[in-house]
This record gives C-alpha cells, sequence and structure tokens, in this order.
C-alpha cells in the first residue's frame, strides 16, 4: 500500500555501519534502520547465535514457559528499576500495553471509572489507534478520527503547564490515571527532557498515587551512553517500553514495570508472537554484546564526539544550521527557519553516500550503530558538509 514515501534507494546488503545498493555504491548508515540495528549490520555474534536458535526453537506461543524469555526479562530488569516484564513486538505495542495497565491502575488504585492519561505536545508514541492519540501532535490524528478518549496534552518541559493541566483535571476529584512522557522526544525533534522539570513530575505522580511511564523505545538499550534514558534525568519511572534496539533488527518490545504497578492478570493481555524465543535470542544477545563490547561507555565518547563535530559543523554554517541537541548516539542537527529543510539535507547526503534521517522539518537526526567508530563519525560530518555545499 501507499503508506511510505520512500526514497528512491534500494539495499541489498550490509556490513556494520555500511550498506550497499543495487549498483553496489556503499554508504554510511547514520539511521540504523532508525534506531534499531545496535549492533550494525549481519552482526557476526547475532547471526551465529539466531542461527544457532533457529536450529532449536524459533515459536511456540505464550501459551508455555520459554527459557529464553525468562533469561530475557532478568536481563532487563537486573540493568533497570524495574521487575516484571510483558514481550511484543513493537514499540507502539508496548506502548498499547502501557496504556491498558494506566487505565487498569486508575480504576483499581484511584477509583477512576473513565481515567485521563497526560501525554506531551509533540511526543510520539506509535501508529496504532491509542498510541497515535497520546502522540501530542494532531498531524498524525488527521483522517483518523474520532481519537480514543481519555487523553490530554501538555507542553513538553514545561512545568507550569504540566501542574496547571493536572489541576484542572484532577479539580473535581482523582481523573488522571497515568504520565506518558520520552526522556528524550525522537520523533518530536530530538528534545531532551529537563531534569528539573522530570523530578517535580515525579513528585506530583507520588503525591496523587499517578503512574509514570517513560516511552524509552528510541533512547532505551544503550542509545544515550546508558541504559536507559531516565538515568540522564535521575528519575525513576514505574514502568517503561522498550523495541527498535532491543532486537538489533529483530522485531521485539517490552513493557517493563515496577511490581507494585503489575496490575496484569492472567487474560488481562496477551501476544501470540511476543517474547518467542527467537526474537528473545536476539534480545540477549543485543545485551550481551553491548556489556562484552563496552559501548555503553564507548556511545558516550563518540556521543561527545559527534556533539564536538555537529558544533564546529554549526559554526562554519550559521546561515543554515542553528545548533545540535540530544544524548550519546541520538543526536539532531538543527536548522535555521525558513531556509533549507531536513528532508532536503537527507536527500543530498544520500547523493553523498551518507544516510540520515529527518525528525520533522527542522531536524536532521544521527541514530547510528552502537559500534560506530570515530573515524566513521568524523567521515559522516564531512560527507554531510559537502551535501550542505550542494545546497547553499
Amino acid at each position: 500500500m501507499d503508506t511510505y514515501a520512500r526514497y528512491p534507494l534500494a539495499l541489498k546488503r550490509g556490513r556494520g555501519v555500511w550498506l550497499w545498493d543495487q549498483q553496489n555504491r556503499r554508504y554510511l548508515d547514520m539511521v540504523a534502520g532508525i534506531a534499531v540495528c545496535t549492533l550494525g549490520h549481519s552482526d557476526p555474534v547475532l547471526r551465529r547465535r539466531l542461527c544457532q536458535q533457529l536450529g532449536r526453537l524459533q515459536h511456540v506461543s505464550n501459551l508455555y514457559r520459554i527459557p529464553e524469555q525468562e533469561a530475557l526479562a532478568a536481563a532487563i530488569t537486573a540493568r533497570s528499576c524495574t521487575d516484571r516484564v510483558f514481550f511484543c513486538n513493537s514499540g507502539a505495542e508496548a506502548n498499547e500495553a502501557a496504556i491498558k495497565l494506566a487505565r487498569k491502575h486508575g480504576h483499581l488504585v484511584r477509583g477512576i471509572a473513565e481515567p485521563l492519561i497526560l501525554s506531551a505536545q509533540a511526543s510520539f508514541h506509535g501508529r496504532t489507534l491509542a498510541a497515535v492519540t497520546a502522540t501530542g501532535q494532531p498531524k498524525y490524528h488527521q483522517g483518523f478520527e474520532p481519537m480514543v478518549s481519555g487523553f490530554r496534552y501538555f507542553p513538553y518541559n514545561d512545568t507550569a503547564g504540566f501542574e496547571a493541566l493536572l489541576a484542572t483535571c484532577e479539580a473535581e476529584g482523582p481523573r488522571v490515571a497515568a504520565v506518558l512522557l520520552e526522556p528524550l522526544q525522537g520523533e518530536g525533534g530530538v528534545n531532551p527532557g529537563d531534569p528539573t522539570f522530570f523530578q517535580r513530575v515525579r513528585e506530583l505522580c507520588d503525591a496523587h498515587q499517578i503512574l509514570l511511564i517513560f516511552d524509552e523505545v528510541q533512547i532505551g538499550v544503550g542509545r544515550s551512553g546508558h541504559w536507559w534514558g531516565y538515568e540522564q534525568l535521575g528519575v525513576e519511572p514505574d514502568a517503561l517500553t522498550m523495541a527498535k534496539g532491543l532486537g538489533g533488527g529483530i522485531p521485539i518490545g517490552a513493557l517493563a514495570v515496577k511490581a507494585a504497578v503489575d496490575h496484569f492478570r492472567p487474560g488481562d493481555h496477551a501476544s501470540t508472537f511476543g517474547g518467542n524465543p527467537f526474537a528473545c535470542r536476539a534480545g540477549l544477545t543485543v545485551i550481551e554484546e553491548i556489556e562484552r563490547r563496552g559501548l555503553l561507555a564507548k556511545v558516550s565518547a563518540n556521543g561527545a564526539l559527534l556533539q564536538s563535530l555537529l558544533q564546529e559543523l554549526v559554526a562554519r554554517h550559521p546561515d543554515t544550521l542553528a545548533g545540535e541537541r540530544g544524548w550519546g548516539l541520538l543526536r539532531g542537527l538543527v536548522l535555521r527557519e525558513g531556509g533549507v529543510t531536513a528532508p532536503e539535507i537527507v536527500k543530498a547526503a544520500m547523493a553523498e553516500g551518507l544516510l540520515l534521517v529527518p525528525a520533522g522539518p527542522g531536524v536532521v537526526r544521527f541514530v547510528p550503530p552502537l559500534v560506530i567508530k570515530p573515524r566513521q563519525l568524523r567521515k559522516a560530518v564531512k560527507r554531510l558538509e559537502k551535501a550542505l555545499s550542494t545546497l547553499d
């Protein structure tokens, strides 16, 4: 179906941070399948482990215990503030599970008949009907009305705006079941969370017994230089969602929660494919390889290098570029309003053998594989600068 405005590029193979098209032209990949290919393309360890898993078992359904699923849940909880995990297949499904959990929390804990979920403007939480309703960007709602009831929006990083909305919603008694936030907004323009704002939200959620849920689909699993984006903020959520980088290219999603808010009981929620042995082997391999290769420290160092390279690029092109922002290896190059757009830069970079992705019309996003090396980051920025020169 005609649902994607695709670039005229057909890719046939990859290795590490490089991709080749059907004409055998090579591209430096700063997209990684949109923050998915954590270990790069055709990683030998991931390839070997998945082939071994296929030789044993790929799927049995959640009618039975799945040792690989139990091991991955243990790996996630050991590296996070959470205690229990529900597995699914994508970020949108993980957020759907979180929304259902929030509503049950509202009913059970706060006694709310029609619970509300508060989320941020410029957020992105997925394309299913409830997840896209939670997304605070009206452009994603157009043509799909009526949206799911029970969502309200506040300005991201705006403490006064959040407090005002919460007070309005709670004016006549408990109404709010949960607050859903990205520690760093990815699709919304690579906007990092403000620790002071997040700490205040945590305080208010505690005071009202409101569930605080973090959408870590894009920033989680090491991309910030920590396992989770919340570690950048000094705030622990009650629940967090993940997907993208967890499987290194194999579809998997998860909702992880603290034991105190583990409200689901048998029959409340389910997934046929979620947490099958094959996907969980991918997740286990990604986590093991992040630690074996010391990638968290490398992401921090390479993120600082990319930040510096982009700042220097901004200084050399002040009429086109306004700044850079982000954490680790999720960086946004901010463009001047009224000038060249992010899709135009992405297209020009492609002609120079560099793959980038927009985050809206005014931000070019960098989300390379976590295995990228400093010399490859320097090469990427040089290619980007060459692309910029063709647009002057």
